[in-house]
């Protein structure tokens, strides 16, 4: 299958992440694609049309201040792709204190990933992530009306896209909430396709099982 306009030829890597004494994590792996998406190509309305192409809906664009607490979805997968900036994201380990602190303590295990324009990330429900060293150095915005819940009727290009700022999506009809440690999770389902490589089996509908 031909993959869509914009896309690079980059297999995804898979991290199996056991769950935590807080964080419940998933049978199925995160995946990251380093580098999928072409900067060339790399617009917020471009990165959201692959998403919708691929029935994953864009709810927000945001920009990262230095850090973020740690935090997981329990009824629902997310994509993101970063559209500006570099940053390291913890995947997999919940906070151990109630703080933004990169340096706060956390729980052992998990997985730590420095990433870059174009990194496509699929989070399955239950695999927390916490973003932090961000730059360039900015203050935290939601770039996008709503809270983070949906984007419609907005021009996504006459976003300015300074600082570290990511795209997130997730599969339609899915409802993000923030756990941040100890909530447990819903059963989520395969989704009936890899928000970038859809049908493929090079994404999750051949590596999630």
């Amino acid at each position: 299958m031909a993959r869509q306009s914009g896309l690079k030829e980059a297999k995804p890597i898979a991290y199996q992440l056991r769950p935590t004494p807080q964080t419940p994590n998933s049978s199925y792996p995160l995946l990251h694609y380093p580098g999928l998406v072409d900067t060339s190509q790399l617009s917020p309305s471009k990165a959201s049309k692959i998403f919708e192409d691929n029935g994953w809906e864009t709810q927000w664009v945001i920009r990262y201040a230095t850090s973020q607490r740690a935090h997981y979805h329990s009824k629902t997968h997310e994509t993101m792709v970063i559209l500006n900036g570099r940053a390291r994201v913890r995947f997999g380990a919940s906070d151990l204190t109630a703080t933004e602190d990169p340096a706060a303590d956390h729980e052992n295990g998990g997985v730590e990933i420095d990433t870059k324009p174009g990194d496509v990330f699929v989070i399955p429900a239950g695999v927390s992530h916490k973003t932090f060293n961000a730059t360039p150095e900015m203050p935290f915005e939601i770039l996008t009306p709503g809270e983070g819940r949906g984007v419609g009727g907005v021009d996504l290009d006459e976003i300015d896209v300074s600082g570290f700022v990511m795209l997130g999506a997730y599969p339609k009809g899915g409802q993000w909430d923030f756990c941040v440690g100890g909530e447990g999770k819903e059963e989520v389902g395969l989704p009936m396709r890899d928000p970038v490589l859809g049908e493929s089996s090079d994404g999750l509908r051949g590596i999630w099982k």
